[in-house]
């Protein structure tokens, strides 16, 4: 049974999306503010959520800080922002911090219901990846390469995988906008080289020599069996 935490500020709110997702088989929580939800998820295994529907403006900690608290403490479990706050710069920092989606209230149930199969869907595929002498295991969450680990964070990783799942061709950056951020527009930032460059130190001159650019195409994975 899928098991989603809602924190919202707005008692009202919270109802009429638990009422939702119960409707639609799935269990909920819920949580008045950041500092009261993070409580809870310390409180409770790694898997007790499967997904976190988070508001942005809330009082004692907002959705932007508790957002950052849990990426910080290693916790990589997906966030849906489900907010008034609608500028192209805001939902590009909710992306950017590490949410797997941004919603703009007021919404509709059927569109949130897709959203979240949509994220849960990116978060169960199957268990493991492979490229060259590159392993990803995805319900680890974990990248090795060859007998050397290597520790990423929550976007970097989901970043990796799409580079991997792409088999050696090359993926634009609009396509890793879409699949990593779900941004469908044009956001005018360099947020997907900014991760690319995070990513090419987290996994050292082995990994990074296996991500090429290809100027005015996008990013492409070479193993050492392509050198």
């Amino acid at each position: 049974m899928v098991r989603i935490l809602i924190v919202d500020d707005d008692p009202k709110l919270r109802s009429y999306v638990s009422s939702g997702l119960k409707h639609n088989g799935l269990e909920s929580e819920q949580a008045e503010n950041g500092r009261v939800a993070f409580e809870r998820i310390a409180a409770c295994p790694a898997s007790h959520f499967d997904l976190l529907l988070l508001d942005v403006m809330m009082p004692e900690e907002d959705g932007w800080q508790l957002l950052e608290r849990l990426r910080g403490s290693g916790c990589d479990t997906p966030v849906i922002f489900l907010t008034a706050r609608d500028s192209v710069e805001e939902r590009v920092k909710g992306l950017s911090i590490g949410a797997d989606d941004y919603i703009i209230k007021p919404f509709d149930l059927s569109e949130l219901m897709a959203r979240i199969d949509a994220v849960l869907r990116r978060h169960s595929t199957k268990p493991a990846l492979h490229f060259g002498a590159m392993n990803i295991d995805l319900v680890g969450r974990a990248v090795s390469i060859g007998p050397n680990s290597y520790e990423l964070a929550a976007k970097e990783f989901d970043l990796l995988v799409e580079l991997v799942k792409a088999e050696g061709e090359v993926v634009s950056r609009k396509e890793l906008l879409e699949r990593v951020w779900s941004i469908d527009f044009d956001p005018e930032t360099n947020l997907v080289d900014v991760y690319i460059a995070r990513l090419r130190r987290r996994l050292g001159p082995e990994g990074a020599k296996m991500i090429k650019t290809r100027r005015g195409e996008g990013y492409q994975l070479e193993g050492p069996q392509d050198e």
